[in-house]
């Protein structure tokens, strides 16, 4: 069979997807990745094949109208959730045409989407094909941001005399049952298994010493964010608690921010580290609250520390927190003794590590992309 696999929007949800396309390739079948030019690169380099299908990138489909024009930042958790759900849909929308004429020379047998790769539900509508979305992070899909979606996607779903985006007809979720909400929808459980880059191992990311290892990442976002740059990093580093040198700490981001933060923190481990490595290893995590690097944390039973980026990303955090797994403070912007004070709570409280590992217990006993690739050759 022809799996064709839509992502894009970030790396996240192509990094989330590569583990059901590599399922299905291993399986026998053929697997086509449609996404934005910018992402084609990471796919590749993943080892899968890839199709560019528009030139708009995630930045300007978040930021600006179908016009061009600069759009006003949210401000609250709501106003956050319509402002990403119609991203998403102004992504879709651009991508569509270039996902129309793949399908129409490649002919695939079934569509394979993220939540949110809201161009996959139009195209499998306009062709008949079977529509299997996937959640890439914990799920937290709510009534304001897919309303959001559905508005801002109004031409194109009119076109087709709809009046919301086309249903599924398999829905897979990678969260992990204890932390699932009770209003999610029911779904084909899969077990969350890592789909990051890699890079050359060192001893020290997969070996640990013996101090109390943190690592501090703030994902791929980095590279785009100021907010999550070397201003991320520099005053947690500056605390006490990790400026004494009686804790292990390493910092993983992008090249370009680790090669300040060598120079100002010398001796400290800083660069690219597939975090799905390092993070057994670790005591403790914090980070900026990307659904993947979430995930990852989640996989290897690693207490987590989370500085939301955005006031959103703490949604899905709420039902781990209560568990007993992790720290979800109010913002990135929170005093740094306050982060150091959550990190020393972790530290010094083992029930953290037996919670996270826990759901860790839980992911593994969900079924592998292997048996969910069976689901999908049933239903086509």
């Amino acid at each position: 069979m022809r799996f064709l696999f839509m992502t894009g929007g970030g790396s996240a949800p192509i990094h989330a997807s590569v583990p059901l396309a590599w399922a299905a390739r291993t399986a026998g079948h053929e697997v086509i990745m449609a996404a934005p030019q910018e992402n084609l690169d990471l796919i590749v380099g993943l080892g899968l094949p890839a199709a560019p299908v528009t030139r708009l990138g995630m930045g300007d489909a978040m930021l600006k109208d179908r016009e061009g024009n600069w759009l006003p930042m949210p401000t609250g958790e709501d106003d956050e959730m319509d402002f990403a759900g119609r991203g998403f849909a102004r992504l879709a929308a651009a991508s569509y045409e270039g996902a129309a004429k793949l399908v129409e020379a490649w002919r695939p047998d079934v569509v394979i989407g993220g939540e949110y790769t809201l161009v996959a539900p139009l195209i499998a509508h306009r062709f008949g094909l079977p529509l299997v979305s996937h959640t890439w992070a914990i799920y937290d899909r709510t009534d304001v941001d897919w309303q959001g979606a559905t508005d801002e996607l109004r031409p194109e779903l009119s076109r087709f005399g709809l009046e919301q985006v086309p249903a599924w007809d398999l829905f897979v979720d990678i969260t992990p049952p204890s932390v699932r909400p009770a209003h999610a929808e029911p779904a084909q459980p899969m077990r969350w298994t890592p789909g990051n880059s890699q890079v050359p191992l060192e001893p020290w990311m997969y070996t640990k010493g013996d101090r109390p290892r943190v690592v501090l990442t703030s994902g791929s976002r980095s590279m785009f964010v100021p907010n999550l740059g070397v201003d991320f990093f520099r005053p947690l580093l500056q605390t006490p608690l990790l400026s004494s040198g009686e804790v292990e700490v390493i910092a993983a981001t992008s090249e370009a921010v680790a090669a300040h933060l060598r120079e100002e923190f010398p001796g400290l481990k800083a660069g690219y580290v597939p975090l799905d490595v390092v993070a057994p290893t670790a005591d403790a995590v914090v980070h900026h609250g990307g659904g993947v690097t979430v995930m990852t944390l989640l996989n290897a039973g690693t207490p987590q520390v989370v500085l939301p980026e955005i006031k959103y990303s703490a949604i899905p955090l709420r039902p781990v927190d209560e568990f007993g797994a992790s720290i979800t403070l109010p913002s990135h912007r929170e005093p740094p003794e306050e982060v150091a004070a959550a990190i020393s709570k972790i530290l010094e409280n083992p029930s953290y590590a037996g919670r996270a590992a826990k759901l860790a217990e839980e992911i593994a006993g969900m079924p592998a992309p292997a048996e969910v690739v069976k689901k999908i050759e049933a239903l086509v």
